[in-house]
Protein backbone atom coordinates (compact mmCIF):
# COMPACT_ATOMS: atom_id res chain seq x y z
CA UNK A 1 0.00 0.00 0.00
CA UNK A 2 1.33 3.44 -0.87
CA UNK A 3 0.60 7.00 0.47
CA UNK A 4 1.88 9.90 -1.49
CA UNK A 5 3.46 12.70 -0.04
CA UNK A 6 0.03 14.75 -0.72
CA UNK A 7 -1.94 12.11 1.15
CA UNK A 8 -3.20 9.96 -1.30
CA UNK A 9 -3.15 5.83 -1.18
CA UNK A 10 -3.85 3.34 -3.38
CA UNK A 11 -2.19 -0.32 -3.59
CA UNK A 12 -1.18 -3.05 -5.92
CA UNK A 13 -0.09 -6.63 -6.26
CA UNK A 14 3.18 -8.08 -5.85
CA UNK A 15 4.24 -11.11 -8.02
CA UNK A 16 5.49 -14.36 -6.82
CA UNK A 17 9.40 -14.82 -8.28
CA UNK A 18 11.19 -18.06 -8.85
CA UNK A 19 13.20 -17.72 -5.76
CA UNK A 20 10.10 -17.07 -3.15
CA UNK A 21 10.54 -13.48 -3.29
CA UNK A 22 7.56 -10.95 -4.26
CA UNK A 23 7.79 -7.87 -6.36
CA UNK A 24 5.97 -5.39 -8.29
CA UNK A 25 6.74 -2.70 -10.26
CA UNK A 26 4.91 0.66 -10.50
CA UNK A 27 5.14 4.38 -12.38
CA UNK A 28 3.42 6.28 -9.67
CA UNK A 29 5.35 6.22 -6.88
CA UNK A 30 8.75 8.93 -6.14
CA UNK A 31 11.27 9.97 -3.38
CA UNK A 32 9.47 10.41 -0.41
CA UNK A 33 6.23 8.60 -0.57
CA UNK A 34 5.60 6.51 1.83
CA UNK A 35 4.44 2.83 1.81
CA UNK A 36 3.92 -0.88 3.84
CA UNK A 37 3.12 -4.31 2.65
CA UNK A 38 -0.51 -5.62 3.10
CA UNK A 39 0.27 -9.21 4.15
CA UNK A 40 -2.98 -11.61 3.00
CA UNK A 41 -4.75 -12.70 6.36
CA UNK A 42 -2.30 -10.59 8.50
CA UNK A 43 -2.78 -6.92 7.90
CA UNK A 44 -0.57 -3.85 6.93
CA UNK A 45 3.25 -4.38 8.32
CA UNK A 46 6.47 -2.52 7.62
CA UNK A 47 8.90 -3.14 5.54
CA UNK A 48 12.10 -4.90 7.05
CA UNK A 49 13.93 -4.37 3.94
CA UNK A 50 12.93 -0.61 3.95
CA UNK A 51 15.74 1.83 3.01
CA UNK A 52 14.71 4.51 5.57
CA UNK A 53 11.53 4.51 8.30
CA UNK A 54 10.92 8.41 9.33
CA UNK A 55 7.90 6.95 10.77
CA UNK A 56 9.52 4.34 12.90
CA UNK A 57 10.34 0.76 12.64
CA UNK A 58 6.58 0.09 13.06
CA UNK A 59 5.45 2.49 10.78
CA UNK A 60 5.33 3.20 6.95
CA UNK A 61 8.74 3.22 5.60
CA UNK A 62 9.99 6.26 2.81
CA UNK A 63 11.11 5.12 -0.68
CA UNK A 64 14.51 7.14 -1.57
CA UNK A 65 16.72 7.54 -4.24
CA UNK A 66 20.01 6.80 -3.58
CA UNK A 67 21.84 7.99 -6.87
CA UNK A 68 20.62 11.68 -6.17
CA UNK A 69 22.98 12.46 -3.40
CA UNK A 70 26.19 14.51 -4.80
CA UNK A 71 29.58 12.76 -3.73
CA UNK A 72 32.60 14.20 -4.62
CA UNK A 73 34.82 11.72 -3.11
CA UNK A 74 35.74 9.49 -6.40
CA UNK A 75 39.28 9.91 -5.97
CA UNK A 76 38.76 8.45 -2.85
CA UNK A 77 41.04 5.03 -2.30
CA UNK A 78 40.29 4.65 1.25
CA UNK A 79 43.36 4.46 4.10
CA UNK A 80 45.07 1.00 4.59
CA UNK A 81 44.95 -0.88 8.27
CA UNK A 82 48.82 -0.02 8.24
CA UNK A 83 47.87 3.73 8.99
CA UNK A 84 44.61 3.06 10.94
CA UNK A 85 44.03 5.08 14.05
CA UNK A 86 40.46 4.21 14.92
CA UNK A 87 37.82 6.33 16.84
CA UNK A 88 34.71 4.28 17.91
CA UNK A 89 31.99 7.17 18.30
CA UNK A 90 28.10 6.76 18.82
CA UNK A 91 26.20 9.46 16.68
CA UNK A 92 23.52 10.29 19.49
CA UNK A 93 25.77 11.29 22.18
CA UNK A 94 29.15 12.19 20.62
CA UNK A 95 27.22 15.91 20.00
CA UNK A 96 24.27 18.19 22.21
CA UNK A 97 22.39 17.52 19.35
CA UNK A 98 23.10 14.11 18.68
CA UNK A 99 22.50 14.11 14.47
CA UNK A 100 24.33 13.22 11.33
CA UNK A 101 24.78 16.72 10.80
CA UNK A 102 26.18 17.93 13.99
CA UNK A 103 28.90 15.11 13.42
CA UNK A 104 30.03 15.91 10.26
CA UNK A 105 30.82 19.80 11.84
CA UNK A 106 33.38 17.71 14.50
CA UNK A 107 35.14 15.84 12.00
CA UNK A 108 37.47 18.54 10.96
CA UNK A 109 38.25 18.77 14.97
CA UNK A 110 39.09 14.36 14.47
CA UNK A 111 41.62 15.10 11.38
CA UNK A 112 43.29 17.75 13.40
CA UNK A 113 43.24 15.23 16.37
CA UNK A 114 45.28 13.02 14.27
CA UNK A 115 42.74 10.40 14.04
CA UNK A 116 42.31 8.49 9.85
CA UNK A 117 39.34 6.41 10.40
CA UNK A 118 35.92 6.62 12.35
CA UNK A 119 34.08 4.00 13.05
CA UNK A 120 30.12 4.06 13.86
CA UNK A 121 28.45 2.30 16.21
CA UNK A 122 25.55 0.50 14.81
CA UNK A 123 23.29 2.50 12.55
CA UNK A 124 20.32 -0.27 11.40
CA UNK A 125 17.10 1.31 12.74
CA UNK A 126 16.30 0.45 16.00
CA UNK A 127 12.79 1.40 17.99
CA UNK A 128 12.44 4.26 19.80
CA UNK A 129 14.91 7.03 19.62
CA UNK A 130 17.50 6.14 22.23
CA UNK A 131 19.62 3.19 21.87
CA UNK A 132 23.33 1.87 21.48
CA UNK A 133 22.23 0.22 17.91
CA UNK A 134 22.54 -3.50 19.23
CA UNK A 135 18.81 -3.72 18.60
CA UNK A 136 18.61 -3.09 15.16
CA UNK A 137 16.02 -4.54 13.50
CA UNK A 138 15.93 -2.87 10.04
CA UNK A 139 19.34 -4.01 8.10
CA UNK A 140 18.74 -1.58 5.38
CA UNK A 141 17.81 1.66 6.87
CA UNK A 142 20.25 4.44 9.29
CA UNK A 143 18.16 5.05 12.13
CA UNK A 144 15.97 7.84 11.42
CA UNK A 145 16.55 9.77 14.76
CA UNK A 146 20.27 10.40 13.29
CA UNK A 147 18.68 12.09 10.35
CA UNK A 148 17.85 11.03 6.40
CA UNK A 149 19.90 8.79 4.16
CA UNK A 150 21.37 11.61 2.77
CA UNK A 151 22.82 13.52 6.19
CA UNK A 152 24.61 9.99 6.48
CA UNK A 153 26.06 10.59 2.86
CA UNK A 154 27.03 13.73 3.81
CA UNK A 155 29.16 12.73 6.72
CA UNK A 156 31.07 10.01 5.06
CA UNK A 157 31.45 12.60 2.34
CA UNK A 158 32.75 14.92 4.15
CA UNK A 159 34.80 12.76 5.67
CA UNK A 160 36.59 11.70 2.78
CA UNK A 161 37.37 15.27 1.86
CA UNK A 162 39.26 15.39 5.31
CA UNK A 163 40.99 12.18 4.44
CA UNK A 164 39.51 10.21 7.31
CA UNK A 165 37.83 6.74 6.43
CA UNK A 166 34.37 5.55 8.03
CA UNK A 167 33.94 2.12 8.86
CA UNK A 168 30.17 0.85 10.03
CA UNK A 169 29.67 -1.05 13.33
CA UNK A 170 27.35 -3.88 11.74
CA UNK A 171 25.38 -6.58 13.70
CA UNK A 172 24.24 -9.51 11.65
CA UNK A 173 24.88 -12.58 14.96
CA UNK A 174 20.94 -11.16 15.90
CA UNK A 175 18.12 -8.70 15.71
CA UNK A 176 16.62 -6.50 18.06
CA UNK A 177 13.51 -7.84 20.76
CA UNK A 178 11.42 -5.33 19.11
CA UNK A 179 10.12 -4.05 15.21
CA UNK A 180 11.17 -7.44 13.52
CA UNK A 181 8.93 -8.45 11.32
CA UNK A 182 11.23 -10.68 8.78
CA UNK A 183 9.28 -13.60 10.48
CA UNK A 184 6.06 -12.43 8.87
CA UNK A 185 7.69 -12.82 5.71
CA UNK A 186 10.11 -15.48 5.81
CA UNK A 187 10.17 -18.71 8.60
CA UNK A 188 14.04 -19.28 7.54
CA UNK A 189 15.92 -16.43 9.21
CA UNK A 190 16.36 -17.72 12.01
CA UNK A 191 17.51 -21.99 13.08
CA UNK A 192 17.02 -24.06 15.74
CA UNK A 193 20.40 -25.64 15.12
CA UNK A 194 22.24 -23.15 16.80
CA UNK A 195 21.85 -21.05 19.63
CA UNK A 196 23.48 -17.30 20.71
CA UNK A 197 23.37 -15.59 23.57
CA UNK A 198 20.15 -13.73 22.12
CA UNK A 199 18.40 -17.01 21.12
CA UNK A 200 18.14 -18.88 18.20
CA UNK A 201 21.00 -18.28 15.52
CA UNK A 202 20.99 -16.53 11.95
CA UNK A 203 20.22 -19.23 9.29
CA UNK A 204 23.20 -19.17 7.50
CA UNK A 205 24.03 -22.98 7.23
CA UNK A 206 20.70 -24.64 7.69
CA UNK A 207 17.77 -25.59 4.80
CA UNK A 208 16.66 -22.17 3.83
CA UNK A 209 20.25 -20.62 4.38
CA UNK A 210 20.47 -19.90 0.56
CA UNK A 211 17.62 -17.36 0.92
CA UNK A 212 19.37 -16.04 3.95
CA UNK A 213 22.75 -15.21 2.85
CA UNK A 214 22.16 -13.21 -0.08
CA UNK A 215 20.11 -11.41 2.06
CA UNK A 216 22.81 -10.44 4.85
CA UNK A 217 25.67 -9.87 2.49
CA UNK A 218 22.93 -7.41 0.17
CA UNK A 219 22.61 -5.45 3.48
CA UNK A 220 26.37 -4.99 4.06
CA UNK A 221 27.06 -4.16 0.45
CA UNK A 222 24.38 -2.01 0.50
CA UNK A 223 26.14 0.31 3.12
CA UNK A 224 29.26 -0.16 1.22
CA UNK A 225 27.86 1.08 -2.44
CA UNK A 226 25.15 3.31 -1.24
CA UNK A 227 26.80 4.98 1.26
CA UNK A 228 30.51 4.60 0.55
CA UNK A 229 31.46 3.18 4.16
CA UNK A 230 35.49 2.28 3.96
CA UNK A 231 34.14 -1.37 5.80
CA UNK A 232 32.29 -3.17 8.62
CA UNK A 233 33.30 -4.24 11.95
CA UNK A 234 31.44 -7.38 12.17
CA UNK A 235 29.72 -7.59 16.01
CA UNK A 236 30.37 -10.93 17.66
CA UNK A 237 31.91 -12.73 15.03
CA UNK A 238 31.88 -15.93 17.04
CA UNK A 239 28.02 -15.94 17.49
CA UNK A 240 27.61 -16.08 13.60
CA UNK A 241 27.63 -19.95 13.27
CA UNK A 242 28.08 -21.33 9.97
CA UNK A 243 29.10 -25.40 9.70
CA UNK A 244 29.19 -25.94 5.98
CA UNK A 245 31.57 -26.06 3.63
CA UNK A 246 32.37 -22.16 3.02
CA UNK A 247 32.00 -19.85 6.50
CA UNK A 248 29.57 -17.66 6.00
CA UNK A 249 32.25 -14.37 7.67
CA UNK A 250 34.50 -16.00 4.25
CA UNK A 251 31.70 -14.84 1.81
CA UNK A 252 30.56 -11.78 3.52
CA UNK A 253 34.06 -10.20 3.38
CA UNK A 254 34.81 -10.67 -0.18
CA UNK A 255 31.57 -9.35 -1.52
CA UNK A 256 31.98 -6.29 0.70
CA UNK A 257 35.44 -5.59 -0.90
CA UNK A 258 33.45 -6.57 -4.31
CA UNK A 259 31.00 -3.74 -4.23
CA UNK A 260 34.13 -0.99 -3.65
CA UNK A 261 36.56 -1.79 -6.52
CA UNK A 262 39.85 0.20 -6.36
CA UNK A 263 38.89 1.13 -2.64
CA UNK A 264 40.33 -0.24 -0.04
CA UNK A 265 37.72 -1.87 2.54
CA UNK A 266 38.52 -3.13 5.53
CA UNK A 267 36.40 -5.50 7.44
CA UNK A 268 37.42 -6.56 11.21
CA UNK A 269 35.70 -8.84 13.56
CA UNK A 270 34.59 -8.40 17.14
CA UNK A 271 35.68 -12.30 18.44
CA UNK A 272 36.60 -13.65 21.53
CA UNK A 273 38.15 -16.69 20.73
CA UNK A 274 41.19 -14.92 19.91
CA UNK A 275 41.56 -17.11 16.22
CA UNK A 276 44.44 -16.44 14.46
CA UNK A 277 42.37 -17.96 11.12
CA UNK A 278 40.53 -15.13 11.26
CA UNK A 279 43.07 -12.84 10.07
CA UNK A 280 44.76 -15.69 7.48
CA UNK A 281 44.50 -15.65 3.90
CA UNK A 282 42.33 -17.70 2.52
CA UNK A 283 44.81 -19.19 0.37
CA UNK A 284 46.19 -20.80 3.51
CA UNK A 285 42.55 -21.92 4.76
CA UNK A 286 41.80 -18.66 6.52
CA UNK A 287 38.80 -16.11 6.66
CA UNK A 288 40.80 -13.30 4.73
CA UNK A 289 39.34 -10.53 7.52
CA UNK A 290 41.97 -7.86 8.18
CA UNK A 291 41.92 -6.95 11.61
CA UNK A 292 40.17 -8.33 15.05
CA UNK A 293 39.62 -6.84 18.72
CA UNK A 294 41.85 -8.00 20.49
CA UNK A 295 40.80 -7.54 24.07
CA UNK A 296 43.33 -9.18 26.13
CA UNK A 297 45.95 -6.10 26.11
CA UNK A 298 42.42 -4.05 27.87
CA UNK A 299 41.77 -6.59 30.67
CA UNK A 300 45.62 -6.83 31.30
CA UNK A 301 45.86 -2.87 31.61
CA UNK A 302 42.80 -2.24 33.26
CA UNK A 303 43.12 -5.91 35.67
CA UNK A 304 46.58 -3.37 36.74
CA UNK A 305 45.27 -0.43 36.86
CA UNK A 306 42.37 -0.58 38.64
CA UNK A 307 42.07 -3.93 39.88
CA UNK A 308 39.29 -5.27 38.58
CA UNK A 309 39.34 -9.59 39.11
CA UNK A 310 35.68 -10.82 38.83
CA UNK A 311 34.13 -12.41 35.21
CA UNK A 312 36.75 -12.65 32.43
CA UNK A 313 39.48 -10.35 34.47
CA UNK A 314 39.77 -13.56 36.64
CA UNK A 315 41.93 -14.81 33.51
CA UNK A 316 44.82 -12.52 34.34
CA UNK A 317 47.05 -11.72 36.93
CA UNK A 318 47.70 -8.10 35.68
CA UNK A 319 51.29 -8.75 35.42
CA UNK A 320 54.40 -7.25 33.76
CA UNK A 321 54.96 -10.05 32.05
CA UNK A 322 51.31 -10.78 30.70
CA UNK A 323 51.50 -6.98 29.27
CA UNK A 324 54.97 -7.58 27.85
CA UNK A 325 53.78 -10.89 25.62
CA UNK A 326 50.76 -9.17 24.52
CA UNK A 327 52.78 -6.38 23.18
CA UNK A 328 54.48 -8.78 21.44
CA UNK A 329 52.00 -11.24 20.14
CA UNK A 330 49.09 -9.37 19.74
CA UNK A 331 46.73 -11.11 22.32
CA UNK A 332 47.99 -13.29 25.40
CA UNK A 333 46.04 -15.92 25.64
CA UNK A 334 46.93 -18.65 22.62
CA UNK A 335 45.84 -22.13 23.52
CA UNK A 336 46.31 -21.38 27.83
CA UNK A 337 43.31 -22.61 29.91
CA UNK A 338 40.82 -19.80 30.99
CA UNK A 339 39.65 -19.66 34.44
CA UNK A 340 36.46 -18.22 33.55
CA UNK A 341 35.28 -20.28 30.65
CA UNK A 342 37.04 -23.47 32.26
CA UNK A 343 38.42 -24.69 28.88
CA UNK A 344 41.95 -23.13 26.27
CA UNK A 345 41.07 -20.25 25.06
CA UNK A 346 43.47 -18.87 22.09
CA UNK A 347 45.58 -19.75 19.27
CA UNK A 348 49.32 -19.07 17.96
CA UNK A 349 49.18 -16.07 16.59
CA UNK A 350 52.37 -16.43 15.27
CA UNK A 351 53.20 -14.50 11.72
CA UNK A 352 50.42 -11.88 11.93
CA UNK A 353 51.30 -8.44 11.66
CA UNK A 354 50.74 -6.41 14.66
CA UNK A 355 48.52 -3.59 12.39
CA UNK A 356 46.16 -6.55 12.41
CA UNK A 357 45.07 -6.62 16.37
CA UNK A 358 42.75 -3.80 17.19
CA UNK A 359 43.69 -2.85 21.11
CA UNK A 360 42.04 -0.15 23.15
CA UNK A 361 42.08 1.13 27.07
CA UNK A 362 38.35 2.03 26.30
CA UNK A 363 35.51 1.36 24.01
CA UNK A 364 32.20 1.33 24.15
CA UNK A 365 31.28 -1.93 25.77
CA UNK A 366 34.20 -1.87 28.41
CA UNK A 367 32.26 1.58 29.91
CA UNK A 368 28.65 1.29 28.96
CA UNK A 369 28.45 -2.22 30.11
CA UNK A 370 29.94 -1.09 33.45
CA UNK A 371 26.69 0.01 36.18
CA UNK A 372 27.21 3.15 35.95
CA UNK A 373 29.19 3.54 32.45
CA UNK A 374 32.27 4.75 33.97
CA UNK A 375 35.41 5.50 32.09
CA UNK A 376 38.98 4.07 33.03
CA UNK A 377 39.95 7.73 33.72
CA UNK A 378 37.08 8.15 36.45
CA UNK A 379 38.73 5.30 38.64
CA UNK A 380 42.28 5.55 38.43
CA UNK A 381 44.90 8.25 39.11
CA UNK A 382 45.33 10.38 35.41
CA UNK A 383 48.88 10.21 35.38
CA UNK A 384 48.19 6.17 35.72
CA UNK A 385 46.02 6.89 32.73
CA UNK A 386 47.97 9.08 30.76
CA UNK A 387 50.91 6.55 31.07
CA UNK A 388 48.47 3.94 29.31
CA UNK A 389 47.33 6.36 26.73
CA UNK A 390 51.30 6.49 25.97
CA UNK A 391 51.34 2.73 26.20
CA UNK A 392 48.30 2.30 23.54
CA UNK A 393 49.39 4.84 21.16
CA UNK A 394 53.18 4.00 21.31
CA UNK A 395 52.49 0.11 20.53
CA UNK A 396 52.65 -1.17 17.11
CA UNK A 397 49.29 -2.76 17.17
CA UNK A 398 46.33 -0.61 15.70
CA UNK A 399 44.75 1.59 18.75
CA UNK A 400 40.84 2.34 19.09
CA UNK A 401 39.43 5.21 21.14
CA UNK A 402 36.43 5.76 22.00
CA UNK A 403 35.12 8.81 22.05
CA UNK A 404 35.61 11.21 24.38
CA UNK A 405 38.62 10.31 25.81
CA UNK A 406 41.16 12.00 24.38
CA UNK A 407 40.37 14.77 26.88
CA UNK A 408 39.59 12.43 29.14
CA UNK A 409 35.90 13.33 29.14
CA UNK A 410 33.88 13.63 32.44
CA UNK A 411 31.08 12.38 31.00
CA UNK A 412 30.34 8.74 31.09
CA UNK A 413 28.79 6.32 28.60
CA UNK A 414 25.93 4.33 29.95
CA UNK A 415 23.43 1.57 28.64
CA UNK A 416 20.45 3.32 26.93
CA UNK A 417 17.33 2.75 25.42
CA UNK A 418 13.74 3.93 24.63
CA UNK A 419 11.92 0.45 24.43
CA UNK A 420 7.84 -0.13 24.63
CA UNK A 421 7.17 0.42 28.90
CA UNK A 422 6.46 -3.23 29.08
CA UNK A 423 9.62 -4.27 27.17
CA UNK A 424 11.71 -1.59 28.48
CA UNK A 425 10.44 -2.43 32.08
CA UNK A 426 12.01 -5.81 31.56
CA UNK A 427 15.66 -4.36 30.19
CA UNK A 428 15.60 -2.07 33.34
CA UNK A 429 15.16 -5.16 35.71
CA UNK A 430 17.39 -7.26 33.91
CA UNK A 431 20.26 -5.21 33.54
CA UNK A 432 20.10 -4.23 37.28
CA UNK A 433 19.62 -8.20 38.19
CA UNK A 434 22.98 -9.11 36.05
CA UNK A 435 24.90 -7.49 38.10
CA UNK A 436 23.99 -9.30 41.11
CA UNK A 437 26.45 -11.83 41.32
CA UNK A 438 29.42 -8.99 41.17
CA UNK A 439 30.77 -8.51 44.70
CA UNK A 440 29.60 -4.93 45.11
CA UNK A 441 26.24 -5.27 44.07
CA UNK A 442 25.31 -8.10 46.07
CA UNK A 443 23.09 -5.79 47.89
CA UNK A 444 19.36 -4.92 46.25
CA UNK A 445 19.46 -1.85 47.03
CA UNK A 446 22.21 -1.03 45.61
CA UNK A 447 21.95 -3.20 42.57
CA UNK A 448 18.26 -0.10 42.64
CA UNK A 449 21.04 3.01 42.25
CA UNK A 450 22.23 1.68 38.26
CA UNK A 451 20.90 3.84 36.49
CA UNK A 452 17.88 3.24 34.44
CA UNK A 453 17.86 2.42 30.85
CA UNK A 454 14.60 3.86 29.77
CA UNK A 455 15.76 7.37 31.52
CA UNK A 456 16.12 10.04 29.53
CA UNK A 457 18.99 11.25 32.02
CA UNK A 458 20.52 8.50 31.02
CA UNK A 459 21.12 9.04 27.43
CA UNK A 460 21.43 12.47 27.86
CA UNK A 461 24.68 12.21 30.69
CA UNK A 462 26.23 10.08 28.35
CA UNK A 463 26.89 13.05 25.54
CA UNK A 464 29.88 14.63 25.43
CA UNK A 465 30.78 18.23 26.58
CA UNK A 466 33.06 19.79 24.15
CA UNK A 467 33.53 22.84 26.04
CA UNK A 468 35.48 21.07 28.86
CA UNK A 469 38.72 20.37 26.41
CA UNK A 470 39.75 23.67 27.41
CA UNK A 471 39.82 23.13 31.01
CA UNK A 472 42.12 21.51 32.93
CA UNK A 473 42.90 18.56 33.18
CA UNK A 474 41.43 18.19 30.19
CA UNK A 475 43.17 20.72 28.33
CA UNK A 476 46.91 18.63 29.02
CA UNK A 477 45.17 15.06 27.84
CA UNK A 478 44.14 16.56 24.99
CA UNK A 479 47.44 18.14 23.99
CA UNK A 480 49.13 14.90 25.30
CA UNK A 481 46.77 12.33 22.66
CA UNK A 482 47.70 15.55 19.73
CA UNK A 483 51.57 14.74 20.24
CA UNK A 484 50.65 11.25 20.59
CA UNK A 485 48.77 10.85 17.35
CA UNK A 486 51.60 13.54 15.76
CA UNK A 487 54.70 11.00 16.40
CA UNK A 488 52.43 8.08 15.72
CA UNK A 489 51.99 8.83 11.86
CA UNK A 490 55.76 10.16 11.37
CA UNK A 491 57.75 7.29 13.06
CA UNK A 492 59.10 5.10 10.56
CA UNK A 493 60.20 2.85 12.84
CA UNK A 494 56.69 2.14 14.46
CA UNK A 495 55.45 2.00 10.60
CA UNK A 496 57.44 -0.38 9.44
CA UNK A 497 56.94 -2.57 12.94
CA UNK A 498 53.01 -2.53 12.41
CA UNK A 499 53.76 -4.19 8.50
CA UNK A 500 55.96 -6.74 10.08
CA UNK A 501 58.88 -5.42 10.51
CA UNK A 502 61.25 -6.04 13.91
CA UNK A 503 60.44 -4.33 17.40
CA UNK A 504 61.50 -5.53 20.83
CA UNK A 505 59.78 -4.90 24.15
CA UNK A 506 61.45 -4.99 27.12
CA UNK A 507 60.10 -5.41 30.92
CA UNK A 508 62.22 -3.07 32.84
CA UNK A 509 61.02 -4.40 36.21
CA UNK A 510 57.08 -5.12 37.28
CA UNK A 511 55.93 -1.78 36.76
CA UNK A 512 58.03 -0.81 33.10
CA UNK A 513 58.41 -1.23 30.04
CA UNK A 514 60.32 -0.31 26.61
CA UNK A 515 59.31 -0.87 23.14
CA UNK A 516 62.01 -0.44 20.95
CA UNK A 517 61.86 0.49 17.38
CA UNK A 518 65.23 1.43 16.43
CA UNK A 519 65.37 4.88 15.58
CA UNK A 520 62.33 5.66 18.41
CA UNK A 521 61.82 4.23 21.95
CA UNK A 522 58.50 4.16 23.91
CA UNK A 523 59.10 4.03 27.44
CA UNK A 524 56.05 3.72 29.88
CA UNK A 525 55.97 3.24 33.43
CA UNK A 526 53.15 2.76 36.22
CA UNK A 527 55.04 3.88 39.49
CA UNK A 528 57.52 6.75 40.27
CA UNK A 529 60.83 6.39 40.30
CA UNK A 530 63.79 5.68 37.72
CA UNK A 531 64.07 3.96 34.86
CA UNK A 532 67.24 3.05 33.70
CA UNK A 533 67.98 3.10 30.23
CA UNK A 534 71.24 4.52 27.88
CA UNK A 535 69.36 7.02 26.28
CA UNK A 536 72.79 7.89 24.11
CA UNK A 537 71.47 9.64 20.57
CA UNK A 538 68.47 9.65 21.84
CA UNK A 539 66.21 12.86 23.38
CA UNK A 540 62.60 13.36 24.05
CA UNK A 541 59.81 14.13 22.04
CA UNK A 542 56.63 13.69 23.58
CA UNK A 543 56.38 13.39 26.93
CA UNK A 544 53.27 13.27 29.73
CA UNK A 545 54.24 15.76 32.11
CA UNK A 546 54.81 13.68 34.78
CA UNK A 547 58.31 13.56 33.97
CA UNK A 548 61.08 15.52 35.72
CA UNK A 549 64.31 14.81 34.09
CA UNK A 550 66.76 12.59 32.04
CA UNK A 551 69.86 11.85 34.19
CA UNK A 552 73.13 9.88 32.71
CA UNK A 553 71.39 6.85 33.12
CA UNK A 554 67.44 6.75 32.42
CA UNK A 555 64.80 9.04 33.12
CA UNK A 556 63.65 9.84 36.16
CA UNK A 557 59.09 10.00 36.57
CA UNK A 558 57.94 11.70 39.50
CA UNK A 559 54.52 10.02 38.66
CA UNK A 560 53.79 7.11 36.39
CA UNK A 561 54.22 8.72 32.78
CA UNK A 562 55.48 8.34 29.83
CA UNK A 563 57.60 9.34 27.28
CA UNK A 564 58.32 8.88 23.26
CA UNK A 565 62.37 9.25 22.29
CA UNK A 566 63.73 9.40 19.31
CA UNK A 567 66.85 9.76 17.44
CA UNK A 568 65.08 12.04 14.56
CA UNK A 569 63.59 15.16 15.39
CA UNK A 570 60.76 15.10 12.65
CA UNK A 571 57.72 15.84 15.01
CA UNK A 572 56.82 19.59 15.19
CA UNK A 573 54.57 19.21 18.11
CA UNK A 574 57.83 18.16 20.04
CA UNK A 575 57.65 17.60 24.33
CA UNK A 576 55.61 19.89 26.26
Amino acid sequence: MLRSQEGRSWSFPLQREPAGYFAGTTTAARPGDRYRYLVAGKGEFPDPWSRFNPEGVHGFAAITDPHAFPWTDSDWRGVPLADAIIYELHIGTFTPEGTFAAATDKLIELQQLGITVVELMPLADFPGNRNWGYDGVSWFAPARCYGSPDDLRRFVNTAHQLGIAVLLDAVYNHLGPDGNYFGLYTHQLFTHRHHTPWGDAINFDGPGSAAVRPLVIASAQLWIGDYHFDGLRLDATHAILDDGPRHFLQELTEAVRAAAPGRTVLVIAEDERNEANLLRPRAVGGFGLDGVWADDFHHIVRRKLAGDDEGYYRDYAGSGAELAATLRQGWFYTGQLSANRGHPRGTDPTGVPPERFVICIQNHDQIGNRAFGERLHHQIDLHLWQAASVLLLGAPQTPLLFMGQEWAASTPFRFFTEHNPQLGKAVTEGRRREFGHFRAFADPAVRATIPDPQAIETFRSSQLRWDEREQEPHARCWKLYQELLHWRRHSPGLRAARRGGSFTVVELGEQAWMIDYGSDRVMVTFAAGEIPVSLEGYHIVVSSETVTKTTATGVHFSHPGGVILSMTSHFPLGPK
